[in-house]
């Protein structure tokens, strides 16, 4: 049965989604992108900067779930621009520095609030 998880340590969802849902002890997070939850302001102008706050939003929601970033399946990440490649994996690195997820990265056209970047992921309970 599916179940709904929610924080509101990490930013209210902007459409029609969760921030995640589990099923079978799997954990499906959203893509969260740079949005302080309190003000749902972008933090950052740098995607290094996003970056930081997309991943403190999404440890938020990984915690909230009864999880955290040592289980973390796979993970994508989705860049405005793929320049910006390198400073945001420092930053995600910072969380996997043993054993780390699988993963995508992509560059898009645009992300929502025209933000620099997007991460979500799949973990396990």
């Amino acid at each position: 049965m599916k179940k709904i998880h929610s924080t509101n340590k990490a930013p209210a969802a902007i459409g029609p989604y969760s921030q995640a849902t589990s099923h079978n002890g799997i954990l499906y997070c959203s893509g969260q992108i740079p949005l302080n939850p309190e003000t749902m302001e972008i933090v950052g102008e740098t995607a290094a900067e996003q970056a930081e706050q997309v991943m403190k939003n999404l440890g938020a929601v990984l915690e909230e779930a009864g999880t955290d970033f040592s289980k973390v399946l796979k993970c994508s990440i989705f860049l405005a621009n793929m320049d910006d490649f390198s400073s945001v994996n420092e930053v995600y690195a910072a969380r996997f520095e043993t054993d780390p997820p699988a993963r995508e990265t992509v560059a898009v056209k645009t992300l929502p609030k025209n933000v620099l970047v997007e991460v979500g992921c799949i973990a396990h309970l």
